[in-house]
């Protein structure tokens, strides 16, 4: 990742009603590798008993509880306040990108105002969430995947408490959300081969930018990957893996080739 993107400031705006809170450390932990959160504010009713599981994990991640009344019974009464905020972020100058923090489809339009007006948008919600939102972000992350490294975490740091662990070699992480399909192996060769040299291998690191501005929910660990290294490796069938030596010392570059190129 690159040290524009680890600087950028992000305002996260979280939707109480449409995404669980038993995942909110592993939700601040992914949101802080694209940039620094300097706005945290979670929306919701919180005269509702449904609401009390947020409560207990605000104050440790320093998120801003935002009171908003529902009016109309079976309407999501967080959704204007957040549109309302974030515009008003957005007019302040103040930040450089959003996250939204829903799996509702009425941020959509949101979304795409954002983006129109230059922010980085990254969304994060549960695999149920509409593919209308989902596209509209420049990167889009399931809560499940984020659930499932915070699970893997604390199962290896008990067996370490216990012995040595063997790193494994480049096989799945986990249970996988998705499976490695012949739409995802396109969209790997499409990438591949509109941004390869003459003769045709491709810096990985390009290979994954282009992955994510074609389809932004992509994540390797939506298919158990930990990264999107091993998971090209996995497809020896149809790739060629060449690391090649960097500048820096104990550094590779690692490049991509179709077989049939």
């Amino acid at each position: 990742m690159s040290q524009d993107t680890i600087e950028l400031k992000l305002a996260v705006l979280i939707d109480a009603d449409n995404v669980p809170y038993s995942n909110v450390k592993g939700m601040m932990e992914e949101i802080a590798k694209f940039g620094t959160p300097t706005t945290k504010r979670i929306y919701a009713d919180w005269t509702k008993p449904n609401a009390g599981g947020w409560k207990s994990v605000l104050l440790e991640h320093a998120i801003t509880p935002i009171q908003q009344y529902s009016y109309t019974v079976g309407k999501n009464s967080s959704d204007s306040a957040m549109i309302i905020d974030a515009m008003d972020l957005l007019y302040s100058d103040k930040v450089d990108g959003f996250c939204i923090v829903s799996s509702d489809s009425d941020f959509t339009r949101l979304a795409i105002r954002l983006r129109e007006s230059g922010m980085k948008v990254i969304g994060i919600g549960e695999q149920k969430t509409p593919n209308s939102f989902i596209v509209a972000c420049d990167r889009f992350i399931y809560i499940e995947v984020l659930d499932g490294a915070i699970k893997k975490k604390a199962k290896k740091r008990s067996a370490d408490t216990k012995k040595p662990v063997e790193k494994p070699v480049e096989k799945p992480v986990e249970k996988s959300l998705n499976k490695i399909d012949s739409d995802t192996i396109e969209l790997i060769e499409t990438s591949i081969e509109d941004i390869c040299d003459d003769d045709g291998w491709a810096f990985l690191g390009d290979v994954g930018n282009m992955i994510v501005k074609r389809k932004p929910e992509f994540d390797p660990r939506n298919y158990g990957f930990s990264k999107l290294t091993p998971m090209l490796k996995s497809l020896t069938d149809i790739l060629e893996i060449d690391e090649r030596e960097s500048d820096k010392k104990g550094i590779k570059h690692v490049y991509v080739r179709l077989r049939y190129s």
